[in-house]
């Protein structure tokens, strides 16, 4: 059997469109209680519905064979995992946003940086390996559009999809630190030790998002 740790919500109904367009009986993961691990034994797969930030764990540590997630929690995490296939769904950008007037090269010119995100693994991947700067990081777990907005931070690192919420509030892309999308990770041990199942499922998976 097959465990599958999918992010609760929208990725995860995509992901099992996806699955079942790939020929796969998702039947058992379409259960609205409240279970958060759903299986049919008859056809082999096993579902964990999980927090998004969870499930890069639960694939490297084992307790499911593969995943379905965000590559900015893939980034933010940074775990032991085979990342197999870009499922091209949930696509935005994770960005550097901040004041309009610090735009076309004003953000460099201010030292000792203060940038505000939910995600502090990328932002200081981004400035201090990237960039070759050190900065302040201050972490937030929501509306990250106020920090430069009340002067806690220069400017902020998060996901953009539409950037009408930047833009409503004054504030602009600045930088675009990653491109980001669904993608397919697999355990390390899973993809040796169950490569007959894993690797035709990827495949397959991989024919319908050729198909989109």
């Amino acid at each position: 059997m097959l465990t599958i740790a999918l992010s609760k919500g929208r990725l995860a109904e995509q992901a099992i469109e996806l699955l079942e367009n790939a020929g796969y009986d998702c039947t058992a993961a379409k259960d609205k209680s409240r279970k958060l691990i759903l299986e049919d034994e008859k056809v082999g797969l096993r579902f964990i519905m999980a927090k998004p930030s969870d499930v890069p764990t639960y694939v490297e540590y084992g307790a499911a064979d593969l995943g379905v997630v965000g590559k900015d929690t893939l980034l933010e995490e940074g775990r032991q995992l085979y990342e197999v296939a870009d499922l091209g769904f949930g696509r935005c950008r994770m960005c550097v946003a901040g004041p309009v007037e610090l735009m076309n090269g004003k953000l460099d010119l201010i030292p000792n940086k203060r940038i505000a995100s939910k995600y502090p693994n990328i932002t200081r991947a981004y400035f201090e390996g990237v960039k070759k700067e050190s900065v302040e990081i201050i972490k937030l777990h929501g509306s990250i559009e106020l920090a430069p907005l009340i002067g806690l931070a220069d400017c902020i690192v998060d996901i953009v999809e539409s950037g009408r919420t930047l833009k409503e509030n004054g504030l602009d892309v600045i930088e675009t630190v990653a491109d980001i999308s669904a993608r397919v990770v697999v355990n390390r041990v899973s993809m040796k030790m169950k490569a007959d199942e894993i690797r035709p499922m990827i495949d397959r998976i991989k024919e319908q998002v050729a198909k989109l």
